[in-house]
């Protein structure tokens, strides 16, 4: 059921996505009398424009819904003030590491939320630092101590503290903006040396192919960032609650792993932790092997 739900949510964003980007080209067309659609088919800087502009209101479309995507994805369920006497000893624990960094930070306080899952993971999202949201699964709750869940619930915090989810909307952004730009320059090479002989099919075809391979070339690039973040959301909860804390969360993080099936890539979502591998699945992995980020907490000198 959660698969299907998911599904329908990115059916859903990608069809407001287009009809926005609808919306905003009609708007340019006729207020503005640029006929971006026009420049598109003409040249690469109308191209570039066009790919940017959609781009542009599909990344940031869906961070500025993120939260509310994720209520529904996940079915969390909100921690509030008005229920923090009947949580338990744990739940209440996030919210109040959530509070405490925030107002040590001058930030609105993020919504706090618990989602049920076997896996002990956690993730934050949201537009901005004043508009974000912190979520725990339950099996972070369950196999985890105080001193581990307050590391990983400020190394979250750090996320939004750090401004990762933007930023990551900006590089994605950059990103998906040029490998259409790119792919098409590349397709019409190709085609021009064929003599413009190529078929609509076989043009198309050449195109999203090279969509393909470059999309796979950029995504490395987008993951090498998010790996470079995710020991800076190390440094962050190291910097709010010790480093201590991280350390302990990773290592218990450490020995889940050594205990899960081999093929079990649940614990490598979106989330805290990712399994080791090989160099080349490296490359593509969105958060380094928890190894790396223990001996790189080890080795961090705190100001």
């Amino acid at each position: 059921m959660w698969i299907i739900k998911r599904i329908w949510l990115f059916l859903l964003t990608n069809i407001a996505v287009i009809f926005l980007f609808s919306i905003i080209l009609i708007i340019i067309e006729r207020v503005f009398g640029i006929d971006i659609r026009a420049m598109a088919g003409q040249g690469y800087l109308g191209l570039l424009i066009y790919a940017a502009i959609f781009w542009f209101l599909g990344s940031f479309f869906s961070l500025s819904i993120s939260r509310w995507t994720a209520k529904r994805a996940y079915g969390i369920v909100p921690f509030s003030p008005q229920q923090i006497s009947e949580l338990s000893g744990k739940e209440r624990l996030v919210y109040t590491t959530v509070l405490e960094i925030a107002e040590n930070n001058n930030i609105n306080t993020p919504e706090v939320w618990i989602y049920q899952s076997q896996d002990p993971n956690a993730f934050a999202t949201g537009p901005s630092k004043n508009k974000s949201l912190v979520a725990v699964s339950t099996g972070l709750l369950h196999h985890m101590n105080e001193k581990e869940i307050e590391g990983v619930v400020a190394h979250e915090m750090a996320h939004i503290l750090n401004w990762d989810m933007v930023t990551m909307t900006l590089i994605q952004w950059v990103m998906n903006t040029f490998v259409i730009f790119f792919a098409r320059i590349i397709a019409e090479i190709i085609n021009s040396r064929t003599d413009w002989k190529l078929w609509a099919f076989w043009y198309m075809a050449t195109y999203i192919m090279l969509q393909i391979m470059l999309w796979i070339l950029a995504s490395i690039v987008v993951m090498k960032f998010s790996r470079w973040r995710e020991f800076h959301a190390d440094a962050g909860s190291a910097r709010y609650v010790g480093k201590e804390k991280m350390i302990a969360a990773l290592q218990s993080l450490q020995k889940l792993q050594a205990l899960a099936p081999k093929n079990n890539d649940k614990m490598a979502t979106m989330q805290i932790s990712t399994r080791t591998a090989w160099w080349f699945k490296k490359l593509f992995m969105s958060h380094p092997p928890l190894s790396e980020r223990i001996a790189y907490l080890e080795n961090l000198r705190i100001n």
